[in-house]
């Protein structure tokens, strides 16, 4: 608890009085887990409700899935309406995963060895997908779809093959669904999360981290024909020691929480919560960027999401920072259920529509264009 304290204290503190700060008013957009396969269908949903297993009470298994063309499309459509003070349209960094498991070889081979195929071959097995990844390469084109790199797949793979072999009921008929992303808190079973694909337990475990996202930043390099300048860690959970992987890897900037959870080998499961701010550096040069405002209205549709981030936004501008907002993948997805998709879209085009009237000097910017600004103005 003493320990609990004394971060949130230092993370206060350091916020208001040592991070990066500038007199323009920039908006980043952060949204994780594109390219990842959450709950794979709605007649899978309905068959894992059946099974006793409470998927509908964790907003990720409920509303989350591959997203398909539609959703794309429609995404694309409402940040296109907008222009900032530069005359540029809003731009999400969307952290993606470049693979996802390969259920059918994973089987076939008796749950002895992992398997994942690259993402481009995932949409291409789902219907209404056989386009996406055509679809991001367009957004990213026309600057409303910044694809960055959030991991291989998003699945802890040695806790998830560990617990197949081990026939845990739950996660065996979620696999037989295609579905890895069960939620510990959406499920019956006392494990750990499978989605902290980054959290090693012992000091192999830990190598083959360094050896899954090496893989996966070379995926992306040769999907999009860049490096990924910047990085999210799945769950914000990785070891300091993965950022070296990541330097050799072309990656400047590492988004993030104000708290980083680092895996602790000594310590089986345990963890040590290291508080960033935006602005930090590490020891090898690299910047740390912190999201200081959110937009989750699928998380709790009651909230009012649209205020509560106008606030922050406001709090950042008065404070001379720029207002780094997160919004994950499934408050635009409506492969399940298009209500989630529509009705989160009308709240970002508001939220949007408000920002540009109460601030018209505001500047939409990347997350790596923040990060190369912050960079330039500390040299």
């Amino acid at each position: 608890m003493l320990i609990r304290t004394r971060n949130k204290i230092e993370y206060v503190l350091k916020n208001t009085f040592v991070g990066w700060q500038t007199k323009r008013q920039i908006i980043v957009l952060e949204s994780d887990d594109w390219g990842t396969v959450r709950m794979s269908s709605r007649d899978s949903y309905q068959k894992l409700l059946s099974f006793g297993i409470p998927v509908d009470k964790i907003h990720y298994t409920k509303y989350d899935a591959l997203e398909s063309e539609s959703d794309l499309q429609s995404l694309f459509e409402t940040l296109s309406k907008y222009k900032d003070s530069t005359g540029r349209p809003p731009v999400l960094t969307a952290n993606c995963l470049m693979a996802n498991p390969d259920f059918k070889r994973i089987k076939d081979n008796d749950f002895r060895h992992y398997y994942f195929q690259p993402v481009q071959e995932t949409f291409s097995n789902y219907p209404n997908h056989e386009n996406s990844f055509k679809l991001w390469k367009e957004g990213y084109k026309n600057r409303i779809f910044h694809p960055q790199f959030h991991g291989r797949e998003h699945v802890n793979v040695n806790r998830w093959m560990k617990a197949l072999r081990a026939n845990l009921v739950e996660t065996r008929l979620a696999f037989e669904h295609g579905v890895f992303g069960i939620s510990m808190h959406g499920s019956n079973e006392k494990r750990k999360s499978y989605m902290e694909a980054l959290a090693a337990e012992t000091g192999e475990e830990a190598a083959q981290i360094h050896e899954i996202v090496a893989e996966g930043l070379a995926m992306f390099r040769s999907s999009f024909g860049y490096p990924s300048a910047s990085f999210i860690a799945p769950n914000y959970t990785w070891s300091s020691d993965l950022e070296r992987t990541l330097l050799r890897n072309d990656v400047k900037f590492i988004q993030g929480n104000k708290m980083q959870a680092e895996p602790l080998l000594q310590i089986n499961g345990g963890v040590f919560r290291k508080v960033h701010y935006t602005g930090k550096r590490n020891e090898l040069g690299q910047i740390y960027l912190v999201r200081n405002c959110h937009f989750e209205p699928s998380s709790a549709p009651k909230n009012d999401w649209v205020g509560e981030c106008l606030k922050r936004i406001d709090k950042a501008f008065r404070s001379n920072r720029p207002a780094i907002v997160s919004s994950h993948r499934v408050n635009f997805i409506g492969y399940l259920d298009e209500k989630n998709r529509n009705e989160n879209l009308r709240l970002l085009a508001v939220l949007l529509k408000t920002i540009l009237s109460r601030w018209p000097e505001v500047e939409f910017l990347s997350t790596d264009e923040l990060g190369e600004l912050i960079q330039k103005n500390n040299k």
